[in-house]
Parts: structure tokens; sequence; C-alpha cells
């Protein structure tokens, strides 16, 4: 047919969608089984309150220095999928040491090695994955949204399979969701890096912002005071007598809040309301969360309406944060810019939480730690409110 003037168009490439949500269920799925119970596994191992808030701690700190590391890589290498297979493979493969660790110092190495890499993945995998969507990135919630769903799986799941075995299940739990993780990974293709953007500047100049340093301090409170949470949430209920099915199903309650606010609201919230107002108004239910759990765990609807509050604590929180990021980092920053976010809130936030909360715990028990922890998402709430008010300025 001769060619008659119009202008040609190429086809869009696919974006392979069941593709990029099976790595996504697969590796909340392993959040789902490690952040639950795998407290409760250390503990049928015998270790002490103590302890085991510095082990829980050595998964978030590793995630300080990972996605640093596997993020110059991948910019330097240029093959993000490659390095997201190679990092899959090796928390599986590290994860099997676990049945021969012993005492503390072999349970903290074998930890820290297995979290070095399953902490690695994620980051590229976002990164992958918003290149796929290029300018859909509005789409990114509907991909996510099948991480949440595989937490909830395995949240409850896991929950119900130790309430009829033992704890000792949950490490054939976590190497089931791995070996998922890595079968997952191995169907998502190398991706083509998009032309760079214009030159950006010098990163340390970004960094700089007063606006920048807030909201990275905002963010590192708020998964401080995700401390108490994380590692004793589990061992809290299952003291005041809840089962591990009704406890899986608490887990699971929250997430499905998250679910639902990602699916159905988060995209109308960031039209009406400044992303910097929204992380505010998530930092400040977060306060009231950890007040309710702590102080009101004898009321079933109190704990209930706790964990509807994830939606905020989580939802809200990530999805207005990762936009601010993208707002605050662009072009060639971008990487370094969410591996910044990841390694500053979940890393060391969640490592000094984590770590401080078992002393907190083992020395004056769940209502001061958990108050404690909402203070400190409180004063995120305050420090961000002082950027907001001097940017409107």
């Amino acid at each position: 047919m001769p060619y008659n003037g119009a202008p040609l168009r190429c086809r869009k490439p696919k974006m392979p969608y069941w593709r990029l949500s099976a790595f996504y269920f697969f590796y909340f799925a392993s959040l789902g089984t490690l952040v639950p119970y795998w407290g409760l596994y250390l503990s049928t191992l015998g270790f002490d309150p103590v302890a085991i808030g510095s082990l829980m701690a050595v998964l978030m700190a590793t995630k300080v220095v990972a996605p640093n590391v596997w993020g110059w890589m991948a910019d330097h290498l240029g093959c993000r999928m490659r390095l997201v297979r190679l990092a899959s493979a090796g928390a599986m493969v590290t994860f099997a040491a676990v049945v021969w660790a012993r005492g503390f110092w072999g349970m903290a190495a074998v930890m820290a090695l297995f979290s070095f890499f399953w902490n690695a993945s994620l980051p590229q995998f976002e990164a992958v994955t918003l290149d796929y969507l290029g300018a859909e990135s509005e789409r990114y919630a509907r991909v996510r949204v099948w991480g949440s769903i595989g937490f909830i799986v395995t949240v409850v799941g896991v929950g119900q399979w130790v309430d009829h075995a033992s704890p000792a299940v949950v490490s054939w739990a976590v190497l089931f969701t791995f070996a998922g993780v890595l079968v997952a990974s191995l169907l998502v293709g190398e991706r083509d890096e998009r032309p760079a953007h214009a030159d950006p500047g010098p990163i340390l100049a970004v960094l700089k912002r007063p606006r920048v340093v807030a909201f990275f301090v905002a963010v590192f409170l708020m998964q401080a005071s995700h401390g108490p949470y994380y590692a004793f949430y589990t061992l809290y209920l299952q003291s005041w007598h809840y089962s591990k099915t009704l406890i899986g199903g608490l887990w699971g309650l929250g997430v499905l809040a998250e679910v639902t606010l990602f699916l159905f609201f988060m995209h109308r919230l960031l039209r009406h309301f400044a992303d910097h107002a929204l992380l505010t108004a998530s930092l400040l239910l977060a306060a009231l969360r950890w007040l309710l759990i702590g102080w009101f765990p004898d009321h079933l609807a109190v704990v209930t309406v706790a964990q509807l509050l994830h939606a905020a604590s989580f939802g809200s929180y990530h999805a207005a944060a990762i936009h601010m990021v993208h707002r605050f980092f662009r072009g060639r920053h971008q990487g370094r810019g969410q591996a910044l976010y990841a390694s500053l809130s979940f890393g060391a936030g969640g490592a000094v939480g984590t770590f401080i909360s078992g002393f907190l715990w083992d020395r004056w028990g769940a209502p001061l730690a958990y108050t404690l922890a909402s203070a400190v998402a409180l004063l995120g709430a305050v420090v961000l409110s002082r950027y907001s008010r001097k940017a409107r300025r």
C-alpha cells in the first residue's frame, strides 16, 4: 500500500501486568510472613525480647545499605532485572542457612546475609515497573496492589498454619515465598533504559534543601514509630490470649484497608490535597493508632479500628511519600532518591525503632513502648507541618 503521508504510529509495547504483579505478590507475601511471625519464631528458639528486637533490627539495618549498593551497581551496569534475579536467588539460598544458625550471633549473621539480598531487589524492581509504565505512572497502584494481596494471603494463611502446627513452619513459609520471588523475577524481561532527562545538577544541592531535609526526618520518624508494632505486635496480642488465626486476620485487615485505599481513594486524595498535607495527616493518624494498640489490647473493637488505620500509617503515607520523592528528585536522581527514601525510612528508621523497642518492651512494658512510638510519629508531623507553613509562605 502506498504511503499517504499520514504520520506513522508505532504500537506501544504491552506492559507485562501479570508478570510485574506476580513479583509484588510474592515479595510482599514474604514480608507478610517475616514481619508478623518471625519474632514468634525467634521466641520459640529461646530468644528474649531484647534479642528479638535486636535481630528484627538487623532486617531493617540492611535496608540502609542494600538499596544504595545495588542501586549504584544498577546505574553503572544498566541491567536492573539481572541484578533483581541475582538478589532474589541470593536471598533464597542464604535464607536456607537459618536451619543451621546457632545462638544470637549465628542467627544475626544469617539474617544480615539473606536480608542484604532480600532488601536489594524491590527498589530496583520498582524502577523497572515505573519504566514499563512510562507516562501512565498512575497505574502503579493497580500493579502494586498485588503486593498487598500477597501480604494478606500469607499473613492469614501462615497464622492458621502456625495454629494447627507450630511456629517452626514459619521458616518453611518464608523459603517458599522467596522461591516465588525468584521465579517471578525470571518472568520479567530486561527493560531498555529511557533517554536521560536534562541534567538536574548535583544531588547534594537537592539534599540541602530544607523541605527535603524535613521530608527525610519525617519519614525516618514515621518508620521508627513502627518499631514496637513490627517486632512485638503478634507477641503482644498473643499475651492477651488472641489466637494465631485471629492475629493473622487482624494483620490482614490492616492490609485490606490499605488495598481499598490504593484502589479507590488514593488517586482522588492526591488530586484534591497536597502530598505533604496527606503525609502530615498520616503521621497524626499513626500516632493515634499506636495509642489505641498500646492501651486497649483487651478491646477487640478498638484493636480492629487501630488496624484499619493502617490505611493511613502505611497506605496514604507511602503513596504521598513516593509522590514527594518523585517531585524532589528529577532525571538521573530518581533512582538514588528512591533508594534514599527506602534506606532512611524503612531502613534506618525501622532499625532504630525496632532496636529501641526491644529495650523499652523488656524494661517498661508495652503501653509505654507504644506511647513513645506515638510521640515519635507526632514529632514527625510537627516537623513536616513546619515545612508546610514555610512552603506556603
